[in-house]
């Protein structure tokens, strides 16, 4: 006797309508604000002149990191402005810097209280895993079912994708920072908010700062697949090459997206060795 089908795909339809007819509102809002500020960071970077951002982006990269970074970042940069992808890879930027912000801006306080409570790191932990292994075009379906086809869907479904190495990274660095601290620091009468800010985060930096790293590498992941629902940049130009099996094209357009990959990982992995160095 065959038992009968769950029906979680209607469920899960019905929870959307609920959502569309209830929360339009607070979508709308979403929306605005995101679009705005992808739009906003795309026209200040395309603003500046391209041989200008370059010298600005390689004197960031010597001052973060090394020489060998910079020179890399001068050549890279300038390979792509040569192959015509300069506007474009700007537009992925702005895309990737947005979705890693709010994934900062939500992870780390969530991871925080992961690791505080244990009851909120056993709610918050299968959902994590959800997020990680559910394939990422299915969180495209709801993105564009409330936000309709644009960049901004693009950015929810980064978020989503992004968003859980930095929430278990924070908790595991609040986590790992040694027991005899925390009482020396409550031995010493420091409130929760002192101790936090003052000991565990301090210690905890470069463990976070890694996740930062790999949430920004999974956002710009998601480059080509949000290029699918509208979302603008370099992304777009590969899947077109895609679509019109156009090898060279495709080529050019994914060493765009590998230049930037490597320029934001390096960067931020000396972030994560400076804060080892206490510099």
């Amino acid at each position: 006797m065959d038992l009968p089908k769950l029906p979680i795909g209607r469920w899960v339809e019905t929870v959307e309508g609920w959502l569309e007819s209830n929360a339009g509102p607070l979508f709308k809002g979403i929306k605005t604000l995101i679009g705005s500020t992808v739009n906003g960071l795309s026209d200040a970077f395309n603003a500046v002149p391209a041989l200008l951002m370059i010298v600005l982006f390689t004197v960031l990269a010597y001052w973060i990191g090394r020489t060998r970074i910079a020179l890399f970042t001068l050549l890279g940069l300038y390979l792509v402005y040569n192959l015509g992808y300069w506007e474009h890879t700007m537009e992925t930027l702005a895309l990737v810097l947005t979705a890693s912000v709010i994934s900062v801006v939500i992870g780390v306080p969530l991871g925080i209280g992961c690791a505080r409570s244990n009851g909120l790191q056993k709610i918050v932990t299968p959902v994590l895993d959800f997020m990680q292994t559910m394939p990422a075009f299915v969180y495209l379906l709801p993105a564009v079912a409330f936000f309709s086809l644009g960049v901004v869907p693009g950015v929810i479904a980064s978020v989503i994708f992004g968003i859980p190495p930095t929430i278990r990274l924070t908790n595991l660095g609040i986590r790992q920072v040694p027991g005899d601290l925390v009482e020396a620091a409550d031995a010493f009468g420091s409130t929760p908010m002192q101790k936090l800010f003052k000991l565990q985060l301090p210690i905890a930096a470069p463990t976070i700062m890694a996740g930062v790293n790999q949430t920004i590498m999974l956002s710009l992941s998601m480059v080509v697949i949000a290029s699918m629902i509208g979302a603008q940049g370099v992304g777009a130009d590969v899947y077109r090459a895609v679509t019109q099996a156009k090898t060279g094209v495709g080529f050019e357009a994914g060493l765009a997206v590998v230049v930037l990959a490597i320029i934001l990982d390096r960067i931020t992995q000396n972030l994560i060795t400076n804060k080892r160095k206490g510099k």
